[in-house]
C-alpha cells in the first residue's frame, strides 16, 4: 500500500513538474514571440519616432481672421482637435459603447479578452475585445488588404504591442484625441472636427449630446449607420448608445428618455467639399498661390510643404462676417432686381443674350458658344484622353442628365453640353472686393454668382473695361500737378484730340447738362462728363495719366491713348479696389493681401505678411479727390445711395459704365472700407441694350447699398460712419466751390496752352 501511494505521489510530481515546465515554456515562448515581434522578427512595427509622429493626411485649415474656419484643402478632409475641445459628452458616448475600461487597461483589455474567447466557445457573444488603443493602432498604421488568416492573427499581435506602445507614449486624454481625429466618418469627413462640421455645422464643442451619440453611432460602419442615407437606422442606433450612456450612469434614464425622443435633425448637414461653404472663389485664388508658396518654401527634412497633406493653417485676411454681407448683397440684388429685369429686357429675341447685327449674329454666336465648348474642363478632359474634336462635338451635342443653376436652386434637368453652354449665358455675373483702407488686408471677396457652376473669378483673374471708374486717376494727376482744384472751371463744351494717324478723337457725353457753361471739376466728376475728361487728357499726356495708375497699383496693360481718360483700357477689380484705397489711405498705395501668417500643424508660425506701400500723391491730392468723389452720391451719378438706400453719410464714390452697357462698375469709399465692384455678362456682348439698364449705377451700385446697409447694421464691426480725416495741414485751397476764385491763372490763360 504504501509503494502505490509513493508511485503515485511520483507520478504526481513528475507531471507536475511537467506541467509547470511547459507552463514555462509556454510563457518563454509567448514572450521571445512578442520580443521578436516587437523587433520586427515577423515583419515591420511602427518605430518609436513613427509613434511619437504618427503620420496621417492632415487638410490644410483656412480661417478667417476672426477665427471662423472657412474651408481646407486635402487628400483626405481631416483636421485634428485637442482634448480640451472635445466635449465630455461627446467622449462618455464613446467610451460607453467601444471601451469602458478603458481607463482601467494598458491598451489590451485582459478581461475583455477571455470575454471574447468564452463568446466563441458558448455561442454567447457579448461584444468585441478590441479597445480603443488597438483601434487607433490600426487607424494610425492600416492593415493591408486581403489578409491570410495566419497573416491577419499577426497582424493582430502587432497592434496589441503597439497598443502598448502608445499608452506609454501617451495620456489617456491624448489617445482619445487621436482616435476621434482618425476615425472615418464617411461624407469625406475624417476626424470629428470635420465630422462636426459636415454633418451639423458646429464645431466640436458645441455638439449636443444626441448629436454627439449620432456621431459615435456612425464610427463601426460610416455608411450602414449614415444619418444621411439610412436615417432610420441611424436614428435606432443613436438611441442604443444613449441607452449605453444611461447603462453607466453618464445621464439619467430622465435624460436618456427625453434624448431618445429627439428627431433626427439633419438640416445643418453639407459635404465641405472646395465648391461649397464661405469664399469659395477666394479659397480657391488662395489654392492656386498657396501651392505656388509651397514649392518654394521646406520643412525641416528638406521637402517641399505639401498643401494637401502637412496640415498648414492659414490664418487669411478676410472678415467671416464682412464675407456673409458682400455675398447676401451680390445675391439679393441680381436673384431679386438685376436677373430678373434682365430676362425680361430680352423676353422674345431670338438672338438673346447676344447683342450682335442680326447679319453676323448666328456666326458671332455660333464661335462664342463653341470658344467655351474648347474652354470647359470637359472638353480639356476628353481631349487629354485622345479623343478627336469631332467626337468629342458629337457628345456635346448629346442631351444628357444634368444640373443647371437657377436662382431657385441647382435644377435637374436633361439637354445637351452645348445647350447648357447656351443657357449658363443668359446669367449675368458680379465681382466684390472690399479692403481695411489702413491695412490692405481683403476682408470680403466675391468672385462670381456660384462657384459650383460658374468658376471663372472675376475679382483678380478678370480684366474687363473700367469705364468713367477710370476718371479719378486723371483728376488726381491734375491736381497734383497743383494746376487744378475740385473748384477750377472750365467750358462744357466738346474738346477734340489729333490722333497720330491723322484722324481726330472726340467723345460723346450722354448728358445734356450745363451745355456751354463753365463747370467746375467737382460737378464734372461727379456727371461723369467726358468733355471735361477729354480737355484734362490735352493737357495731361496718357504717359503721364500711366505713370499716375501705376503708382496706385495697377499692373494691367494701359494704352497711352487719349481714349484712357475714359476708361478704354482692361483692369481687374483687385487692381482697381486696391489703386482707390489709395484715396482714403492719406496718397499711399498699399498692396492688398489676403493672408496674415501660415503655421505648420504644431502652431509655429512659418511666416507672416506685410502689405508693401507706396506713395502716389500727396495727402492733400488724396484729400481733395475723396471731396470730388463726395460730389458723385451728393448730387451725382451715386445720389440713389441717398434717395433710394438712405445712406446719408459721407461716402466717396465713383460709378463706372463701358461700351453698349457692357460693364458696370461702382467704387464706393467709407472711412473704414474701400469695395469696388463690377457686374456685367460672362461674354461682352451679353449686356442691357439700354443705358438706363445697363450703368453702373444700376448694375453695380445697389450691391454696395445692400452691403454698406449690413455693415452698418453689425454694430460688432465698429465700422465708422463719420467723415473722412482731413489732413493734418491745412488745405491751400477751398472746397466751397460758391466762394472760389481762380487764384493762379483764368480759364483764358488756362486753355492757350491746350491746342483744341
Amino acid at each position: 500500500m504504501v509503494n502505490k501511494q509513493s508511485a503515485r505521489k511520483n507520478w504526481y510530481q513528475h507531471y507536475l513538474v511537467r506541467f509547470w515546465m511547459l507552463y514555462l515554456f509556454l510563457l518563454l515562448l509567448i514572450f521571445f514571440f512578442f520580443i521578436g515581434v516587437a523587433n520586427n522578427l515577423f515583419g515591420p512595427m511602427p518605430s518609436f519616432e513613427e509613434l511619437e509622429n504618427p503620420q496621417t493626411n492632415l487638410a490644410t485649415e483656412i480661417y478667417s481672421s476672426d477665427g471662423k474656419l472657412m474651408g481646407t484643402y486635402y487628400v483626405e478632409n481631416r483636421s485634428n482637435v485637442e482634448y480640451k475641445e472635445l466635449p465630455l459628452h461627446l467622449v462618455q458616448a464613446l467610451l460607453a459603447t467601444e471601451d469602458i475600461r478603458f481607463e482601467k487597461h494598458a491598451g489590451v483589455d485582459i478581461k475583455a479578452l477571455f470575454r471574447v474567447a468564452f463568446g466563441v466557445l458558448t455561442g454567447n457573444h457579448k461584444g468585441g475585445g478590441s479597445t480603443l488603443t488597438q483601434q487607433l493602432a490600426k487607424n494610425l498604421f492600416p492593415r493591408e488588404s486581403n489578409l491570410s488568416t495566419g497573416k491577419l492573427v499577426m497582424r493582430k499581435f502587432k497592434e496589441w504591442i503597439t497598443a502598448i506602445r502608445l499608452e506609454r507614449n501617451y495620456s489617456k486624454q491624448e489617445i482619445l484625441a487621436m482616435y476621434l481625429n482618425t476615425v472615418d466618418f464617411g461624407s469625406q469627413s475624417w476626424g470629428i472636427k470635420i465630422a462636426a462640421k459636415t454633418f451639423f455645422n458646429k464645431d466640436v464643442d458645441s455638439l449636443k449630446v444626441e448629436e454627439a451619440a449620432v456621431l459615435v453611432g456612425v464610427i463601426n460602419a460610416p455608411t450602414w449607420y449614415s444619418p444621411v442615407r439610412n436615417p432610420q437606422r441611424s436614428f435606432e442606433r443613436r438611441n442604443l448608445i444613449i441607452r449605453q450612456m444611461e447603462k453607466y450612469h453618464f445621464i439619467d434614464s430622465e435624460t436618456g428618455d427625453s434624448l431618445r425622443q429627439i428627431p433626427l435633425d439633419m438640416s445643418g448637414f453639407g459635404l465641405k467639399g472646395h465648391a461649397t461653404g464661405p469664399a469659395t472663389y477666394f479659397r480657391e485664388i488662395l489654392r492656386m498661390e498657396m501651392r505656388e508658396w509651397c514649392r518654394t518654401h521646406f520643412k525641416a527634412d528638406g521637402t517641399p510643404y505639401d498643401l494637401y497633406k502637412d496640415g498648414l493653417k492659414i490664418y487669411t485676411t478676410i472678415d467671416s462676417r464682412l464675407q456673409k454681407y458682400a455675398e447676401e448683397a451680390v445675391i439679393e440684388h441680381l436673384r431679386d432686381d438685376l436677373q430678373p429685369a434682365f430676362f425680361r429686357h430680352w423676353k422674345g429675341y431670338p438672338n438673346a443674350p447676344f447683342d450682335f447685327p442680326p447679319a453676323v449674329a448666328k456666326q458671332e454666336i455660333s464661335y462664342l458658344i463653341d470658344l467655351s465648348m474648347r474652354r470647359s474642363n470637359r472638353y480639356m478632359q476628353l481631349r487629354e484622353q485622345g479623343m478627336p474634336a469631332d467626337s468629342i462635338k458629337i457628345i456635346f451635342n448629346t442631351p444628357v442628365p444634368m444640373k443647371v443653376f437657377s436662382w431657385n436652386g441647382p435644377v435637374d434637368t436633361v439637354m445637351t453640353p452645348m445647350d447648357s453652354i447656351r443657357y449658363s449665358k443668359f446669367f449675368l455675373q458680379a465681382g466684390l472686393m472690399s479692403v481695411d483702407p489702413h491695412t490692405g488686408h481683403i476682408l470680403a471677396y466675391v468672385g462670381g454668382i456660384d462657384y459650383r457652376f460658374f468658376q471663372y473669378d472675376h475679382v483678380k483673374l478678370s480684366r474687363r473695361q473700367v469705364g468713367s471708374t477710370f476718371k479719378p486717376f486723371l483728376y488726381s494727376l491734375a491736381m497734383q500737378e497743383g494746376e487744378f482744384t475740385p473748384c477750377s472751371r472750365v467750358a462744357n463744351v466738346q474738346y477734340s484730340v489729333d490722333l497720330p494717324d491723322g484722324t481726330i478723337w472726340s467723345p460723346r457725353n450722354t448728358s445734356n447738362k450745363k451745355i456751354g457753361e463753365e463747370v467746375t471739376l467737382k460737378w464734372a466728376l461727379a456727371n461723369s462728363n467726358n468733355w471735361i475728361s477729354a480737355f484734362l487728357i490735352k493737357r495731361y499726356p496718357p504717359y503721364s495719366v500711366v505713370a499716375m495708375a501705376r503708382k496706385m497699383g495697377v499692373t494691367a496693360p494701359l494704352d497711352p491713348v487719349p481714349a484712357l481718360a475714359l476708361g478704354s483700357s482692361d483692369i481687374s477689380l483687385y487692381e482697381m479696389t486696391g489703386a482707390f484705397n489709395t484715396f482714403v489711405n492719406k496718397g499711399v498705395n498699399i498692396q492688398p493681401i489676403m493672408v496674415l501668417r501660415i503655421e505648420d500643424k504644431y502652431g509655429n508660425v512659418i511666416e507672416s505678411f506685410i502689405p508693401e506701400k507706396q506713395e502716389a500723391m500727396s495727402e492733400e491730392t488724396a484729400y481733395l479727390m475723396l471731396d470730388l468723389m463726395k460730389g458723385v452720391v451728393q448730387s451725382g451719378t451715386g445720389i440713389r445711395l441717398r434717395l433710394k438706400y438712405g445712406l446719408h453719410n459721407p461716402i466717396a464714390g465713383k460709378t463706372g459704365t463701358t461700351q453698349n452697357q457692357s460693364d458696370g462698375w461702382f467704387m464706393g469709399i467709407i472711412p473704414d472700407l474701400t469695395t469696388g465692384i463690377w457686374v456685367g455678362g460672362e461674354d461682352r456682348s451679353v449686356h442691357f441694350r439700354t443705358i438706363t439698364l445697363g450703368q453702373g449705377a444700376n448694375m453695380a451700385m445697389p450691391i454696395w447699398a445692400l452691403f454698406i446697409q449690413k455693415v452698418y447694421a453689425d454694430k460688432t464691426l465698429n465700422i465708422s460712419q463719420g467723415d473722412f480725416q482731413r489732413p493734418m495741414q491745412p488745405l491751400s485751397v477751398t472746397l466751397d466751390c460758391d466762394k472760389y476764385d481762380l487764384e493762379s491763372e483764368s480759364f483764358d490763360e488756362m486753355i492757350e496752352s491746350v491746342e483744341f
